[in-house]
C-alpha cells in the first residue's frame, strides 16, 4: 500500500469510515484497478451500511484480480449482510479453496453456515470453526465462533470454554460477554451466583457496545424477571391480608392470632424477597438494571401491578377494622390485574427481542 492507503487503513481502524473512503477514492482516481484499494473501499461502504455500493465495489476488485482472497472474503460478508445466503456460501467455499490453510476462510464459511436453520449445516459450521481455531489458536474471533456454533447445537460446556478463551484473548469482545452470560443464565437455578454472573456479563457487553440491542434486551428480560418474580410475594401477601382482615366488633384472642400470622407472612415475604435480591444483585449492577427497567414499558407495567397489589395488602393490614367488603372490592380486581399483566407484559417483552438472522 502507498501512503494514502496506509492513512485510509489507519482511519478505518479507528472507525472513521467516511474519511477513509474519501482517501481511498482519491487513490482510485489515479489507479482505478487497484484491487486492494477497492476492497478497502468496499469495507468502508459495508461499515457505513451501503451494502449495494460495497458489493459493486468488491465485484470490481474481483474483476481486476479474480483470485484475490480479501475480495472473496469481503464478498462473503457483504452477501451475508444482504441476506443472499446461497451466494455467500459459494463465495466462502471458494475462499477455502483459494486458501485452505488460512483461518479466515474457514471462519467465513462457518459464519455463513451458522445462519442455517438445518442441524446438519450447523454441525458443519462447528467443524469449520474448529478448523479455524486449529489454524489460528490466538484468534479470539475463531474461538467465539466455536462457542457460538457449539451453543447452537447444545454443547454448552464446549461453548462456555470457547467464550472464556475468546475473552482471555480479547476482554473487550461484547458478543462473547453476552453469549457467556446467556449460558450462566441457563444455570441460574443450579449454580450459585450464576444469575449475578449473567447480569455482570450483560452489563459489560452493553457498556462495550452501545449498539448491542441483544445485550440490552437480555438486561430488560432480567429486570422483568426480577419484578415478575415478586408477583408470588404480592399474591401471598394478598391472601394473608384477606384472611387476617377483621370486621367491626369486639376483637378476641383468636382474631389477634390470625392477624399476627397474616402480618408475619406479609412482612416476612417481602423482607425475604428484598434480602434475596440484595444478595444476588451487587451494588454495581443495581443502577444499570434500574436504568434499563425505567425505559422498558413491560417492566414498568409489571412493577406497577405488583406494587399496587402489595400496597393494597399493606393497607388492608393497617386498616384491619374496616368492613371486609370495602377491602375486598379493591383487592380482587388488583389480584386479576397482576395475573393479566404478567402475560401481557411477557408477550410485549418478547416482541422487543432482536430478530435473529437465518439462512436456508
Amino acid at each position: 500500500m502507498g501512503p494514502t492507503l496506509d492513512r485510509a487503513d489507519a482511519l478505518f481502524d479507528v472507525g472513521r469510515y467516511e474519511q477513509a473512503a474519501a482517501l481511498v477514492a482519491q487513490h482510485l482516481a489515479t489507479d482505478p484497478d487497484d484491487a486492494a484499494a477497492l476492497v478497502l473501499l468496499a469495507r468502508c461502504q459495508h461499515r457505513l451500511g451501503r451494502e449495494r455500493e460495497a458489493l459493486d465495489t468488491v465485484e470490481q476488485a474481483l474483476r481486476a484480480e479474480p483470485d484475490a482472497l480479501p475480495g472473496w472474503l469481503m464478498r462473503t460478508h457483504i452477501l451475508l449482510a444482504l441476506k443472499r445466503y446461497e451466494e455467500a456460501e459459494r463465495a466462502a467455499r471458494h475462499s477455502v479453496e483459494l486458501a485452505p490453510q488460512y483461518w479466515g476462510s474457514h471462519y467465513a464459511l462457518g459464519t455463513v453456515l451458522d445462519r442455517s436453520v438445518r442441524t446438519e449445516r450447523r454441525r458443519e459450521a462447528y467443524t469449520a470453526a474448529r478448523t479455524a481455531v486449529a489454524l489460528a489458536p490466538e484468534e479470539s474471533d475463531a474461538h467465539f465462533l466455536v462457542g457460538l456454533t457449539a451453543q447452537r447445537t447444545g454443547n454448552h460446556d464446549i461453548a462456555k470454554q470457547a467464550y472464556e478463551t475468546a475473552l482471555r484473548l480479547d476482554p473487550e469482545s461484547s458478543e462473547a460477554h453476552n453469549n457467556l452470560s446467556l449460558l450462566h443464565l441457563r444455570r441460574r437455578w443450579f449454580r450459585r451466583g450464576a444469575w449475578t454472573k449473567a447480569a455482570e456479563g450483560f452489563v459489560e457487553s452493553a457498556a462495550l457496545d452501545m449498539n448491542d440491542r441483544q445485550a440490552r434486551y437480555n438486561l430488560e428480560t432480567m429486570a422483568w424477571g426480577t419484578v415478575a418474580g415478586a408477583r408470588w410475594v404480592a399474591l401471598l401477601g394478598f391472601l394473608a391480608s384477606s384472611l387476617a382482615s377483621l370486621g367491626t366488633g369486639p376483637v378476641n384472642d383468636e382474631d389477634l392470632v390470625t392477624y399476627g400470622v397474616g402480618a408475619a407472612v406479609l412482612v416476612g415475604g417481602w423482607a425475604g424477597w428484598a434480602v434475596w435480591n440484595i444478595r444476588r444483585i451487587p451494588p454495581r449492577l443495581r443502577r444499570p438494571l434500574l436504568l434499563v427497567a425505567r425505559n422498558c414499558r413491560p417492566v414498568l407495567a409489571m412493577a406497577a401491578a405488583v406494587g399496587l397489589l402489595g400496597l393494597h395488602s399493606a393497607l388492608s393490614m393497617a386498616l384491619w377494622t374496616l368492613e371486609p367488603p370495602v377491602i375486598g372490592s379493591l383487592g380482587f380486581p388488583l389480584f386479576w390485574v397482576v395475573i393479566i399483566t404478567y402475560w401481557v407484559s411477557r408477550s410485549a417483552l418478547q416482541r422487543r427481542a432482536p430478530k435473529p438472522e437465518r439462512g436456508r
